[in-house]
């Protein structure tokens, strides 16, 4: 991923995204906003307490830096569930109720979902020139909404899902993302014995790998082509926010996909 920063707002892009004409893209970090602690300082977020009015400063400065107006962006209220819902520019500038995937192929709409530990999936149809955004919680995760949406890109734009380029985006790590029995039980409902998702502690605890899940359900429905954000919430506290690290108490960083005109 290349990191970039204009005027302390930092964000990244995938390297395999950056090399496709007409397509925008940013995974925001926590840094270069307004927002004072707990929630310093680019929190995207209206729902953890900050300030609204500097959660719009915020907002307008994320948008600013990939050249998009807000009422080009379509988000949601994301309940970790797998609804996805195809927007366009009719959409423009409204939150979309209950879902936690957004589609689209209008080159004047931007989506936008918000992150502190739930993994991010970006995809990217290069044929249909189409884009998803993903939220993938754990609860998300045991309903398979990164499946969900590859069904949704395939129903709306016939994509083809070996031809997907996905980017995983920053998350809880299976380093720091101790588990309980309720995340154990539900995986051992969603996935097969075989597939490697927890890693037994010296203290005989459990952590859950996210990211792995999710990689092993998009393999399924026969995506080949993903990047890897290279970062744990938790470890990388300093850049990106961690609801489990900061013990509730922080904001979002908010992550940016939309297709654009080809030059």
């Amino acid at each position: 991923m290349l990191r970039n920063s204009q005027q302390g707002v930092v964000y990244y892009q995938y390297d395999s995204f950056r090399n496709s004409s007409g397509l925008r893209h940013g995974v925001f970090t926590r840094l270069g906003g307004q927002s004072r602690p707990p929630f310093a300082s680019l929190n995207v977020s209206h729902t953890v307490g900050d300030d609204n009015a500097v959660v719009d400063a915020n907002q307008e400065t994320v948008f600013r830096a990939l050249g998009v107006s807000p009422g080009q962006v379509v988000t949601a209220h994301q309940v970790h569930g797998c609804r996805a819902a195809i927007v366009g520019r009719r959409e423009a500038g409204q939150v979309i109720p209950e879902t936690d995937a957004l589609l689209t192929n209008d080159p004047e709409t931007m989506l936008m979902l918000r992150f502190a530990d739930c993994l991010p999936i970006l995809f990217y149809d290069p044929r249909h020139r189409a884009v998803a955004l993903a939220h993938a919680g754990w609860r998300g995760t045991m309903q398979n909404v990164a499946a969900a949406t590859v069904r949704a890109m395939q129903a709306a734009y016939h994509t083809d899902p070996a031809e997907l380029r996905v980017g995983l985006g920053p998350c809880i790590q299976v380093c720091c993302y101790q588990v309980g029995e309720e995340v154990r039980a539900a995986a051992q409902r969603a996935f097969p014995a075989s597939v490697p998702l927890f890693a037994r502690q010296p203290d005989g605890s459990y952590h859950f790998d996210l990211a792995l899940a999710n990689t092993w359900q998009l393999q399924q429905m026969g995506v080949r082509c993903f990047e890897t954000a290279p970062f744990c919430t938790s470890c990388c506290v300093d850049e990106f926010y961690s609801h489990r690290r900061e013990r509730g108490r922080t904001g979002r960083f908010a992550v940016l996909l939309g297709p654009d005109r080809m030059s």
